[in-house]
Protein backbone atom coordinates (compact mmCIF):
# COMPACT_ATOMS: atom_id res chain seq x y z
CA UNK A 1 0.00 0.00 0.00
CA UNK A 2 1.66 3.50 -1.06
CA UNK A 3 2.92 5.84 1.98
CA UNK A 4 1.65 8.46 -0.33
CA UNK A 5 -2.05 9.45 0.23
CA UNK A 6 -3.49 11.93 -2.11
CA UNK A 7 -5.47 14.45 -0.47
CA UNK A 8 -8.79 14.73 -2.28
CA UNK A 9 -10.56 17.28 -0.71
CA UNK A 10 -10.74 19.12 2.85
CA UNK A 11 -14.01 20.40 4.00
CA UNK A 12 -15.19 22.14 7.72
CA UNK A 13 -18.45 20.63 9.11
CA UNK A 14 -20.68 22.83 11.19
CA UNK A 15 -23.89 22.14 12.63
CA UNK A 16 -25.03 25.41 11.33
CA UNK A 17 -25.88 27.34 14.92
CA UNK A 18 -24.23 27.43 17.45
CA UNK A 19 -25.61 27.12 21.50
CA UNK A 20 -22.79 28.52 22.90
CA UNK A 21 -23.11 26.60 25.69
CA UNK A 22 -20.16 26.30 28.14
CA UNK A 23 -19.38 23.08 29.89
CA UNK A 24 -17.04 23.39 32.93
CA UNK A 25 -14.53 20.22 32.52
CA UNK A 26 -14.78 17.90 35.86
CA UNK A 27 -11.60 16.40 37.66
CA UNK A 28 -11.92 13.02 35.29
CA UNK A 29 -12.00 15.47 31.95
CA UNK A 30 -8.83 17.46 33.17
CA UNK A 31 -7.09 14.58 34.14
CA UNK A 32 -7.24 12.95 30.50
CA UNK A 33 -6.99 16.69 28.91
CA UNK A 34 -3.28 16.06 27.25
CA UNK A 35 -4.77 12.78 25.46
CA UNK A 36 -6.74 12.30 21.92
CA UNK A 37 -8.08 9.12 21.32
CA UNK A 38 -8.10 7.70 17.53
CA UNK A 39 -10.13 4.66 16.05
CA UNK A 40 -10.67 3.45 12.27
CA UNK A 41 -13.68 1.57 11.08
CA UNK A 42 -13.15 0.00 7.68
CA UNK A 43 -16.36 -0.29 5.16
CA UNK A 44 -16.39 -2.86 2.22
CA UNK A 45 -18.26 0.00 0.15
CA UNK A 46 -17.69 3.45 -1.24
CA UNK A 47 -19.87 5.61 0.82
CA UNK A 48 -20.74 8.98 -0.37
CA UNK A 49 -18.94 11.44 1.51
CA UNK A 50 -21.46 14.59 0.68
CA UNK A 51 -24.16 12.60 2.53
CA UNK A 52 -21.48 12.06 5.45
CA UNK A 53 -20.55 15.47 5.66
CA UNK A 54 -24.59 15.89 5.74
CA UNK A 55 -25.28 13.50 8.13
CA UNK A 56 -22.25 14.44 10.69
CA UNK A 57 -23.64 18.13 10.59
CA UNK A 58 -26.98 17.39 11.99
CA UNK A 59 -25.41 14.91 14.39
CA UNK A 60 -23.22 18.01 15.69
CA UNK A 61 -26.37 19.87 16.05
CA UNK A 62 -27.15 16.37 18.59
CA UNK A 63 -23.68 16.45 20.29
CA UNK A 64 -22.66 19.79 19.45
CA UNK A 65 -19.61 19.42 22.00
CA UNK A 66 -17.44 17.71 19.49
CA UNK A 67 -18.05 20.68 17.14
CA UNK A 68 -16.21 23.04 20.09
CA UNK A 69 -13.29 24.27 21.34
CA UNK A 70 -11.81 24.49 24.37
CA UNK A 71 -10.87 27.23 26.53
CA UNK A 72 -8.29 27.41 29.46
CA UNK A 73 -9.02 30.26 32.50
CA UNK A 74 -6.23 29.69 35.17
CA UNK A 75 -6.53 26.10 36.51
CA UNK A 76 -10.04 25.72 34.45
CA UNK A 77 -10.87 23.85 31.72
CA UNK A 78 -13.60 24.88 29.61
CA UNK A 79 -14.96 23.54 26.16
CA UNK A 80 -17.44 25.58 24.42
CA UNK A 81 -20.03 24.93 21.93
CA UNK A 82 -19.37 27.77 19.38
CA UNK A 83 -20.08 25.56 16.49
CA UNK A 84 -16.39 26.05 15.09
CA UNK A 85 -16.65 22.71 13.40
CA UNK A 86 -14.86 19.29 12.13
CA UNK A 87 -11.97 18.98 9.66
CA UNK A 88 -13.29 16.35 7.58
CA UNK A 89 -9.74 15.19 5.43
CA UNK A 90 -10.39 13.11 2.40
CA UNK A 91 -7.80 11.01 0.78
CA UNK A 92 -7.36 8.07 -1.58
CA UNK A 93 -3.98 6.09 -1.66
CA UNK A 94 -3.09 2.99 -3.61
CA UNK A 95 -3.74 -0.75 -2.56
CA UNK A 96 -6.89 -3.11 -0.69
CA UNK A 97 -9.09 -2.29 2.33
CA UNK A 98 -7.23 -5.55 3.88
CA UNK A 99 -3.75 -3.72 3.51
CA UNK A 100 -5.39 -0.82 5.16
CA UNK A 101 -6.04 -2.59 7.63
CA UNK A 102 -2.72 -4.20 8.15
CA UNK A 103 -1.28 -1.00 8.75
CA UNK A 104 -4.04 0.22 11.40
CA UNK A 105 -1.05 -0.04 14.50
CA UNK A 106 1.59 1.21 12.43
CA UNK A 107 2.81 4.62 13.42
CA UNK A 108 3.02 5.74 9.48
CA UNK A 109 -0.70 4.45 9.02
CA UNK A 110 -1.84 7.93 8.44
CA UNK A 111 -5.81 6.57 9.10
CA UNK A 112 -6.31 9.15 11.03
CA UNK A 113 -5.46 12.72 11.94
CA UNK A 114 -5.11 12.50 15.94
CA UNK A 115 -6.39 15.49 17.57
CA UNK A 116 -3.47 17.33 19.58
CA UNK A 117 -4.72 17.45 22.83
CA UNK A 118 -2.25 19.80 24.77
CA UNK A 119 -2.64 22.65 21.80
CA UNK A 120 -6.14 22.26 22.17
CA UNK A 121 -6.22 24.00 26.27
CA UNK A 122 -5.18 27.14 24.20
CA UNK A 123 -8.48 26.83 22.19
CA UNK A 124 -8.13 27.16 18.37
CA UNK A 125 -7.85 23.66 17.99
CA UNK A 126 -10.56 20.91 16.27
CA UNK A 127 -11.43 18.80 19.49
CA UNK A 128 -12.87 16.37 17.04
CA UNK A 129 -10.79 15.16 13.42
CA UNK A 130 -12.46 12.87 10.46
CA UNK A 131 -10.16 11.69 8.19
CA UNK A 132 -11.78 9.56 4.64
CA UNK A 133 -9.28 6.90 2.90
CA UNK A 134 -10.50 5.78 -0.32
CA UNK A 135 -8.23 2.28 -1.26
CA UNK A 136 -7.64 2.28 -5.27
CA UNK A 137 -9.41 -1.43 -5.21
CA UNK A 138 -12.31 -0.03 -3.15
CA UNK A 139 -13.82 0.23 0.28
CA UNK A 140 -13.80 2.95 2.57
CA UNK A 141 -11.69 3.57 5.43
CA UNK A 142 -13.21 6.05 8.14
CA UNK A 143 -10.90 7.24 11.00
CA UNK A 144 -11.61 9.25 13.63
CA UNK A 145 -9.76 11.34 16.96
CA UNK A 146 -11.45 13.34 19.72
CA UNK A 147 -10.06 15.19 22.71
CA UNK A 148 -10.46 12.84 25.69
CA UNK A 149 -11.43 16.09 27.80
CA UNK A 150 -14.36 16.34 25.91
CA UNK A 151 -15.78 12.31 26.94
CA UNK A 152 -15.21 9.28 27.11
CA UNK A 153 -15.79 6.00 24.49
CA UNK A 154 -19.67 6.18 25.37
CA UNK A 155 -19.75 10.12 24.49
CA UNK A 156 -18.21 9.78 21.10
CA UNK A 157 -20.13 6.50 20.61
CA UNK A 158 -23.37 8.82 21.24
CA UNK A 159 -21.97 10.83 18.48
CA UNK A 160 -21.22 7.85 16.38
CA UNK A 161 -25.45 6.95 16.40
CA UNK A 162 -26.11 10.29 15.87
CA UNK A 163 -24.34 10.05 12.65
CA UNK A 164 -25.61 6.49 11.94
CA UNK A 165 -29.04 8.00 12.34
CA UNK A 166 -28.78 11.04 10.51
CA UNK A 167 -27.75 9.71 7.30
CA UNK A 168 -29.83 6.64 7.42
CA UNK A 169 -32.66 9.34 8.15
CA UNK A 170 -33.32 7.88 11.32
CA UNK A 171 -34.33 9.41 14.63
CA UNK A 172 -31.48 11.05 16.20
CA UNK A 173 -30.76 9.50 19.85
CA UNK A 174 -30.84 11.49 23.05
CA UNK A 175 -27.30 13.14 24.23
CA UNK A 176 -27.11 14.93 27.82
CA UNK A 177 -24.25 17.44 28.18
CA UNK A 178 -23.15 18.23 31.76
CA UNK A 179 -22.63 21.83 32.21
CA UNK A 180 -20.39 21.12 35.23
CA UNK A 181 -19.46 17.42 36.03
CA UNK A 182 -17.61 17.59 39.24
CA UNK A 183 -21.39 19.51 40.67
CA UNK A 184 -23.53 16.67 38.81
CA UNK A 185 -21.14 14.20 40.55
CA UNK A 186 -21.47 15.63 43.86
CA UNK A 187 -25.03 15.47 43.95
CA UNK A 188 -25.46 11.46 43.36
CA UNK A 189 -21.63 9.88 44.79
CA UNK A 190 -21.64 8.41 47.88
CA UNK A 191 -20.67 10.47 51.09
CA UNK A 192 -17.51 8.02 51.05
CA UNK A 193 -16.20 5.62 49.10
CA UNK A 194 -13.64 3.23 48.66
CA UNK A 195 -11.02 5.96 50.21
CA UNK A 196 -8.24 5.57 47.35
CA UNK A 197 -7.69 8.17 44.83
CA UNK A 198 -7.59 6.87 41.16
CA UNK A 199 -4.28 8.92 40.45
CA UNK A 200 -1.12 9.84 42.37
CA UNK A 201 1.41 13.06 42.33
CA UNK A 202 4.82 10.99 41.74
CA UNK A 203 8.03 12.80 43.45
CA UNK A 204 10.62 14.05 41.21
CA UNK A 205 12.82 10.35 40.92
CA UNK A 206 9.33 8.40 39.81
CA UNK A 207 8.56 11.66 37.35
CA UNK A 208 11.87 11.37 35.62
CA UNK A 209 11.42 8.09 35.42
CA UNK A 210 7.64 8.08 33.88
CA UNK A 211 9.20 10.95 31.02
CA UNK A 212 11.62 8.32 30.61
CA UNK A 213 8.99 5.90 30.09
CA UNK A 214 6.87 8.30 27.53
CA UNK A 215 9.91 9.57 25.69
CA UNK A 216 11.51 6.03 24.74
CA UNK A 217 7.53 4.93 23.44
CA UNK A 218 8.32 4.93 19.75
CA UNK A 219 11.32 3.30 19.98
CA UNK A 220 11.24 0.55 22.70
CA UNK A 221 7.30 -1.11 22.31
CA UNK A 222 5.07 -2.36 20.12
CA UNK A 223 1.67 -2.93 19.22
CA UNK A 224 0.33 -6.46 18.38
CA UNK A 225 -3.38 -7.30 17.71
CA UNK A 226 -4.90 -10.70 19.21
CA UNK A 227 -7.58 -12.06 17.67
CA UNK A 228 -10.19 -14.84 19.83
CA UNK A 229 -13.36 -16.55 18.35
CA UNK A 230 -16.06 -17.02 19.18
CA UNK A 231 -15.59 -20.77 19.92
CA UNK A 232 -12.23 -20.61 21.65
CA UNK A 233 -13.86 -17.45 23.96
CA UNK A 234 -16.31 -20.11 24.95
CA UNK A 235 -13.79 -22.63 25.55
CA UNK A 236 -11.92 -20.41 27.51
CA UNK A 237 -15.50 -18.94 29.73
CA UNK A 238 -16.47 -22.76 30.29
CA UNK A 239 -13.08 -23.91 31.58
CA UNK A 240 -12.63 -20.85 34.18
CA UNK A 241 -16.05 -20.69 35.10
CA UNK A 242 -15.68 -24.40 36.45
CA UNK A 243 -12.29 -23.50 38.29
CA UNK A 244 -13.24 -20.24 39.79
CA UNK A 245 -16.90 -21.85 40.77
CA UNK A 246 -19.07 -19.22 39.15
CA UNK A 247 -20.35 -17.87 36.48
CA UNK A 248 -17.60 -15.66 34.60
CA UNK A 249 -18.47 -13.25 30.97
CA UNK A 250 -16.79 -13.32 28.10
CA UNK A 251 -14.62 -10.01 29.33
CA UNK A 252 -13.83 -11.60 32.75
CA UNK A 253 -11.73 -14.32 31.10
CA UNK A 254 -10.36 -12.88 28.15
CA UNK A 255 -8.82 -9.96 30.40
CA UNK A 256 -7.31 -12.84 32.76
CA UNK A 257 -6.49 -14.79 29.91
CA UNK A 258 -4.47 -12.10 27.69
CA UNK A 259 -2.74 -10.62 30.93
CA UNK A 260 -1.41 -13.75 32.46
CA UNK A 261 -0.39 -15.00 29.09
CA UNK A 262 1.94 -11.98 28.73
CA UNK A 263 2.88 -12.62 32.00
CA UNK A 264 4.10 -16.06 31.12
CA UNK A 265 5.32 -15.32 27.81
CA UNK A 266 7.22 -12.35 29.91
CA UNK A 267 8.79 -14.84 32.70
CA UNK A 268 7.57 -12.60 35.15
CA UNK A 269 6.50 -14.08 38.47
CA UNK A 270 6.35 -11.37 40.65
CA UNK A 271 2.69 -10.18 41.84
CA UNK A 272 1.57 -7.26 39.93
CA UNK A 273 -1.16 -4.99 39.72
CA UNK A 274 -4.23 -4.81 37.02
CA UNK A 275 -5.85 -1.68 36.07
CA UNK A 276 -9.40 -2.17 34.37
CA UNK A 277 -11.52 1.21 33.52
CA UNK A 278 -15.30 1.16 34.00
CA UNK A 279 -17.81 2.97 33.24
CA UNK A 280 -19.26 4.80 36.21
CA UNK A 281 -22.49 5.58 34.95
CA UNK A 282 -24.59 2.65 35.28
CA UNK A 283 -22.98 1.75 39.02
CA UNK A 284 -23.73 5.52 40.41
CA UNK A 285 -27.58 5.59 38.68
CA UNK A 286 -26.82 8.16 36.08
CA UNK A 287 -28.17 8.12 31.96
CA UNK A 288 -26.28 6.42 29.58
CA UNK A 289 -26.93 9.95 27.44
CA UNK A 290 -24.61 11.81 29.29
CA UNK A 291 -21.45 13.05 27.13
CA UNK A 292 -18.48 13.25 29.46
CA UNK A 293 -15.59 11.26 30.72
CA UNK A 294 -17.54 9.56 33.70
CA UNK A 295 -15.15 6.92 34.30
CA UNK A 296 -13.83 4.47 37.46
CA UNK A 297 -10.79 2.21 37.61
CA UNK A 298 -10.81 -1.19 39.43
CA UNK A 299 -7.33 -1.74 40.48
CA UNK A 300 -6.51 -5.83 41.27
CA UNK A 301 -3.23 -7.49 42.49
CA UNK A 302 -2.33 -10.77 40.98
CA UNK A 303 0.17 -13.12 41.48
CA UNK A 304 1.39 -15.09 38.54
CA UNK A 305 0.65 -18.88 40.55
CA UNK A 306 -3.01 -17.84 41.71
CA UNK A 307 -3.54 -18.64 37.77
CA UNK A 308 -5.94 -16.86 35.27
CA UNK A 309 -9.33 -18.28 36.56
CA UNK A 310 -8.61 -16.45 40.05
CA UNK A 311 -8.38 -13.18 38.13
CA UNK A 312 -11.01 -13.49 36.28
CA UNK A 313 -13.09 -13.97 39.47
CA UNK A 314 -11.52 -11.41 41.02
CA UNK A 315 -12.41 -9.25 38.27
CA UNK A 316 -16.01 -10.10 38.35
CA UNK A 317 -16.34 -9.68 41.79
CA UNK A 318 -14.86 -6.44 41.81
CA UNK A 319 -17.37 -5.39 38.78
CA UNK A 320 -20.49 -6.51 40.75
CA UNK A 321 -19.30 -4.19 43.55
CA UNK A 322 -17.70 -1.68 42.29
CA UNK A 323 -20.17 0.97 43.89
CA UNK A 324 -19.00 -0.54 47.28
CA UNK A 325 -15.56 -1.41 47.06
CA UNK A 326 -13.91 0.51 44.21
CA UNK A 327 -15.71 3.68 43.53
CA UNK A 328 -13.11 6.79 44.13
CA UNK A 329 -14.34 9.97 42.81
CA UNK A 330 -15.16 11.69 45.66
CA UNK A 331 -11.95 10.47 47.11
CA UNK A 332 -10.20 12.34 43.52
CA UNK A 333 -11.66 15.68 44.64
CA UNK A 334 -10.66 15.55 47.78
CA UNK A 335 -7.30 14.89 46.98
CA UNK A 336 -7.59 17.77 44.36
CA UNK A 337 -8.55 19.70 46.92
CA UNK A 338 -5.66 18.93 49.21
CA UNK A 339 -2.83 19.32 46.46
CA UNK A 340 -4.76 22.15 44.94
CA UNK A 341 -6.05 22.32 41.44
CA UNK A 342 -2.71 23.80 40.05
CA UNK A 343 -1.15 20.78 41.12
CA UNK A 344 -3.08 18.47 38.38
CA UNK A 345 -0.89 18.39 35.60
CA UNK A 346 1.43 16.98 37.20
CA UNK A 347 -0.02 13.87 38.81
CA UNK A 348 -0.63 11.02 36.64
CA UNK A 349 -3.30 8.01 36.82
CA UNK A 350 -2.47 4.81 39.13
CA UNK A 351 -2.95 2.57 36.13
CA UNK A 352 0.21 4.18 34.42
CA UNK A 353 2.98 2.74 36.18
CA UNK A 354 5.43 1.24 33.31
CA UNK A 355 8.33 0.59 35.74
CA UNK A 356 6.05 -2.15 37.57
CA UNK A 357 4.41 -3.55 34.94
CA UNK A 358 1.32 -2.14 35.48
CA UNK A 359 -1.00 -3.58 33.09
CA UNK A 360 -4.07 -1.30 31.70
CA UNK A 361 -6.93 -3.80 30.58
CA UNK A 362 -10.07 -1.51 28.56
CA UNK A 363 -12.55 -3.27 27.22
CA UNK A 364 -14.76 -0.94 24.33
CA UNK A 365 -16.93 -3.96 23.45
CA UNK A 366 -20.89 -3.76 23.62
CA UNK A 367 -20.83 0.02 22.93
CA UNK A 368 -22.00 -0.28 19.39
CA UNK A 369 -19.39 0.16 17.31
CA UNK A 370 -20.62 -2.58 14.94
CA UNK A 371 -24.02 -1.29 15.27
CA UNK A 372 -22.66 1.44 13.04
CA UNK A 373 -24.61 1.89 9.64
CA UNK A 374 -23.97 4.52 6.98
CA UNK A 375 -26.04 3.94 3.45
CA UNK A 376 -27.06 0.66 4.85
CA UNK A 377 -23.25 -0.55 5.42
CA UNK A 378 -22.22 -1.88 9.00
CA UNK A 379 -17.99 -1.63 9.27
CA UNK A 380 -16.28 -5.01 8.55
CA UNK A 381 -13.54 -3.70 10.75
CA UNK A 382 -13.26 -1.54 13.97
CA UNK A 383 -9.80 -0.97 15.74
CA UNK A 384 -7.78 1.74 17.97
CA UNK A 385 -5.60 3.41 15.68
CA UNK A 386 -2.12 4.13 16.23
CA UNK A 387 -1.55 6.28 18.97
CA UNK A 388 1.32 7.32 21.67
CA UNK A 389 2.72 3.61 22.21
CA UNK A 390 2.76 3.56 25.48
CA UNK A 391 3.36 0.21 26.95
CA UNK A 392 1.39 -1.99 29.28
CA UNK A 393 -2.06 -0.70 27.82
CA UNK A 394 -4.55 -2.77 25.93
CA UNK A 395 -7.98 -2.00 24.55
CA UNK A 396 -10.61 -4.90 23.30
CA UNK A 397 -13.21 -4.78 20.89
CA UNK A 398 -15.76 -6.98 19.14
CA UNK A 399 -13.53 -8.58 16.26
CA UNK A 400 -14.12 -8.68 12.51
CA UNK A 401 -18.06 -8.44 11.37
CA UNK A 402 -18.36 -8.03 15.36
CA UNK A 403 -18.05 -11.19 16.09
CA UNK A 404 -15.18 -13.07 18.77
CA UNK A 405 -12.84 -10.17 20.17
CA UNK A 406 -9.71 -8.33 19.19
CA UNK A 407 -7.47 -7.12 21.83
CA UNK A 408 -5.10 -4.46 20.78
CA UNK A 409 -1.78 -4.61 22.80
CA UNK A 410 1.60 -1.99 23.84
CA UNK A 411 4.03 -3.99 24.96
CA UNK A 412 7.80 -3.67 25.20
CA UNK A 413 9.41 -4.82 21.97
CA UNK A 414 11.13 -7.89 23.27
CA UNK A 415 8.17 -9.08 24.94
CA UNK A 416 5.84 -8.20 21.65
CA UNK A 417 7.75 -10.39 19.02
CA UNK A 418 7.90 -12.95 21.72
CA UNK A 419 4.15 -12.92 21.39
CA UNK A 420 4.69 -12.99 17.61
CA UNK A 421 6.43 -16.00 17.79
CA UNK A 422 5.10 -19.89 17.38
CA UNK A 423 5.67 -20.10 20.85
CA UNK A 424 3.76 -16.83 22.12
CA UNK A 425 1.14 -17.68 19.22
CA UNK A 426 0.32 -21.30 21.07
CA UNK A 427 0.05 -20.05 24.45
CA UNK A 428 -2.28 -17.33 23.62
CA UNK A 429 -4.31 -19.76 21.11
CA UNK A 430 -3.95 -22.68 24.10
CA UNK A 431 -8.11 -22.74 24.05
CA UNK A 432 -8.12 -22.83 20.18
CA UNK A 433 -9.36 -26.03 18.38
CA UNK A 434 -7.18 -26.59 14.47
CA UNK A 435 -11.69 -27.20 13.33
CA UNK A 436 -12.61 -23.75 14.49
CA UNK A 437 -13.70 -21.63 11.44
CA UNK A 438 -12.42 -18.22 11.97
CA UNK A 439 -13.27 -15.05 9.95
CA UNK A 440 -11.23 -14.72 6.75
CA UNK A 441 -9.38 -11.20 7.89
CA UNK A 442 -8.26 -12.96 10.74
CA UNK A 443 -6.52 -15.18 8.62
CA UNK A 444 -5.11 -12.95 6.22
CA UNK A 445 -4.00 -10.03 7.59
CA UNK A 446 -0.49 -11.39 8.49
CA UNK A 447 -0.12 -9.31 12.09
CA UNK A 448 -3.44 -10.24 13.33
CA UNK A 449 -1.94 -12.87 15.88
Amino acid sequence: MSLWPQLRDSRLVRAGRAPGTRLRCGLMDTMLADLSVSVVLFFEQTLDEDRLAAGLARALAQVPVFAGRLRTDGDELTAVCDDSGVPMDSYDVDGTLAEAMGRVTSAGAALADPVDAPAARAGGVPLLTVRITRPSAGGTVLGCSWHHAIGDLQSFMLLMRAWSAAVEGEELPEAELVEDQDALLGKVLPAEDCGRPGFRLPDPAEAAVLAAAVAAGPRANRTVQLYFGEAELARMREEFSATAGRRLSSGDVLCAHVVSTVRELDEDGETRWLTVPVNARRPLGLPPTLVGNLLGDVHLPHAAQDGPAALAAALREALEGFADGHLNLRSNLAFLEAIGRSRLRDCVPLGFDPEHRRFSFSNWSRFGAYRIAFQGHRPVFFSPAANYPLPWVSWTVEGFHGAGALTTAVLPARLAARLRSAEGRAALHRHRDPADVLPELATTLAKVL
